[in-house]
């Protein structure tokens, strides 16, 4: 792999890095939600097809702010007091909903690997995702009412299906 496209690689790594750090502390400082703002828009800079790409990052969006919703309504997360209007997105706060548009801005890029064969985005997915959840719930305050094993074995065996799905939506843009 040549050396600019590695560099490219590990940049997109690191920024979706910063973001998601960035998004996990904001509950304690909303200004950093600048940082997860700033990096999408230098993703979307970096990028000739930036019109797919922002089909791509808005979906995911959607998806997230769906499925994360509808964890939340059933008890999945407590984010323990009623949350701000202006800081939050359908029934969720901004910052969980920010890092949908973040990890796809990986989907075609430092995460690209993970496309074929469908099991390594499964795999990924079903490990990675929940111990995410899990640190993000830590760092931000959330509380996981079921209890940390079955909060983290729910969000596995979600996320082995939906990892796969994110990078067919990458694919179809």
């Amino acid at each position: 792999m040549p050396k600019r496209q590695t560099a490219k690689l590990l940049a997109n790594a690191t920024l979706f890095q910063l973001g998601w750090f960035a998004c996990a502390f904001s509950p304690q400082h909303p200004w950093l939600l600048l940082v997860p703002l700033l990096v999408l828009g230098l993703h979307i800079g970096w990028l000739s097809s930036w019109a797919a790409e922002g089909k791509l990052l808005l979906g995911s969006l959607l998806i997230g702010v769906t499925l994360d919703s509808a964890l939340l309504h059933l008890g999945v997360f407590d984010f323990g007091q009623p949350l701000r209007v202006f800081y939050q997105v359908w029934t969720q706060p901004l910052w969980l909903a920010l890092l949908w548009p973040l990890l796809a801005s990986t989907l075609r890029h430092s995460l690209a690997w993970t496309a074929q064969p469908w099991w390594r985005a499964s795999l990924l997915g079903a490990t990675s995702a929940p111990l995410s959840y899990y640190a993000g719930a830590q760092l931000a305050g959330v509380a996981l009412p079921y209890g940390t094993a079955t909060t983290l074995l729910v969000l596995a065996l979600i996320w082995a299906v939906v990892l796969p799905l994110l990078h067919r939506l990458a694919r179809s843009g």
